[in-house]
């Protein structure tokens, strides 16, 4: 992994001479973390202007002080999350800082735990290691931080399958409560119940470190870099390998420059959430949460993937809304029925044989009614390359084509999490019984005379139990379940 910086390195110093900065390093380039009670550390978020860098941007104080508010009316303890689960396949900046800068990651997660009065910290990370071996660089990394620390904070380790929605808060939440690693399906805030049920403050790790630093250099240095609106520094994941600190407000084009890479066709900027930017708004946007929004995209947690010339990229669209739609949780319509026809209508559009007016309504089914954000920001993703690649969208309309191939250009995650169960039909012995519709209702869909349309279908990993129990009950033993690719 490449680490970049634009300027003088804050989150990244030391990294020019050290491949990992231990904790007498970190404390040569940084110091001691002054004490801090609740309240200075609330101040202190407010002054710097601190928010958070795991997607939406979120005001760091905002979300502290309804964790004071939540712990202070119960009389509870509350407890402190770092999500570096990082489900996004074109990011690696959480997994670098815990890599290799894990206790500035570390401070910020136990100055937050000391002022809150938490008794350790959580760490949520994905799940890398190959089957049977335990070979993973971040758990490795934050063994040894733990042992060089000696801290009175105890740190716990919480390993989620890598997969997309797993990244989600909620999902974070229940699979350290031993639940399901999947968005609730009710949302709920973790500010009033998260783990335990007890107050939880839950950021991202580059978040975490973000408040190290402002604690340790004060609110007038935190804002001597940056705009006005987002002081300091950010990290973007180029290209899906290169990581880069700049400025905020760092113009995307000069980040695009020290990576040697040209915009290509388009940029996306946010990842498969996010959106794409033309070649022309490439020019002149700067890398700010409201400078990126105002040019109608969104920063995210900062994966800035160029799409180069040699692609075609209706045909790259098209394969990461498929895999978007393997990703789903699968408990609620616009994730069973919502995603699988978005993908495959502009599956259908890169191929010739459908239009853009397939993809926008299979875009709008369910629309703000997902049970997470999930469906809502594949349609992002979605409608903004119709608007894009329009003149690649009229080739392809006309069955002519680009004439390019799909070379996989954007990243997807690889490994066991590609693999999904399958529930497939044996209709020598279905009965149109209906009862596996029933058990199952929005994955199996009767025809008019009660047999399931579909012979296979996918299970997303929540109704794997379900699915289970109709292979079980089916009177005819129709059913069976079987491993996917």
């Amino acid at each position: 992994m490449i680490t970049l910086t634009i300027g003088r390195p804050r989150l990244t110093a030391g990294l020019d001479e050290h491949e990992r900065v231990d904790h007498d390093t970190h404390l040569r380039l940084h110091g001691a973390l002054p004490g801090m009670t609740a309240d200075d550390l609330l101040a202190l978020a407010e002054l710097g202007s601190l928010r958070g860098r795991g997607g939406a941007g979120f005001p760091f104080a905002r979300k502290l002080r309804a964790v004071l508010r939540s712990a202070r009316r119960r009389g509870v303890p509350a407890r402190v999350v770092v999500n570096a689960t990082e489900g996004e396949p074109g990011s690696a900046k959480d997994r670098m800082l815990l890599e290799r800068l894990p206790h500035l990651v570390l401070d910020g997660a136990e100055m937050a735990a000391r002022a809150l009065g938490a008794p350790e910290v959580v760490v949520g990370i994905a799940d890398r290691a190959e089957p049977g071996t335990d070979g993973d660089p971040v758990r490795e990394s934050l063994r040894a931080a733990v042992a060089e620390r000696r801290s009175s904070v105890g740190l716990r380790l919480v390993r989620m399958p890598h997969r997309f929605v797993s990244g989600q808060a909620g999902a974070l939440v229940q699979g350290i409560n031993g639940g399901p690693p999947i968005p609730p399906g009710r949302p709920r805030r973790a500010s009033e119940s998260g783990v335990a049920g007890l107050p939880t403050l839950l950021s991202n790790a580059e978040t975490y470190a973000h408040a190290a630093l402002l604690a340790l250099g004060g609110a007038y240095q935190y804002a001597s870099v940056g705009t006005a609106d987002q002081p300091g520094t950010i990290l973007l994941t180029v290209g899906g390998s290169v990581v880069v600190e700049a400025p905020a407000g760092t113009p995307l084009v000069q980040v695009l420059h020290m990576c040697d890479v040209s915009p290509g066709q388009a940029v996306l900027v946010g990842g498969y959430h996010g959106a794409w930017l033309s070649p022309e708004v490439v020019d002149r946007v700067r890398l700010s949460h409201t400078e990126v929004a105002e040019a109608g995209g969104t920063l995210g947690a900062g994966v800035v993937l160029p799409l180069p010339a040699t692609t075609c990229p209706l045909g790259e669209v098209a394969r990461v809304l498929r895999y978007l739609a393997g990703e789903a949780a699968g408990q609620c319509g616009p994730c069973l029925r919502g995603l699988p026809a978005l993908a495959e209508s502009f599956s259908a559009l890169a191929a010739g044989a459908g239009g853009p007016e397939a993809v926008l309504g299979a875009a709008a089914v369910g629309e703000g009614r997902g049970a997470c954000a999930h469906p809502d920001g594949s349609a992002v993703f979605a409608r903004s390359a119709l608007a894009v690649f329009g003149e690649d969208v009229s080739e392809h309309t006309r069955g002519s084509g680009c004439g390019r191939p799909v070379a996989g250009r954007l990243p997807l995650a690889d490994g066991p999490t590609a693999r999904r169960t399958r529930l497939s039909v044996d209709w020598s012995r279905c009965d149109g019984h209906g009862l596996c519709a029933e058990l199952l209702p929005g994955l199996i869909r009767p025809d008019r005379d009660g047999y399931p349309e579909d012979q296979d279908v996918t299970v997303p990993d929540a109704l794997v139990g379900d699915a289970e129990l109709a292979v079980r009950m089916c009177p005819a033993l129709a059913l069976r379940l079987r491993p996917g690719t």
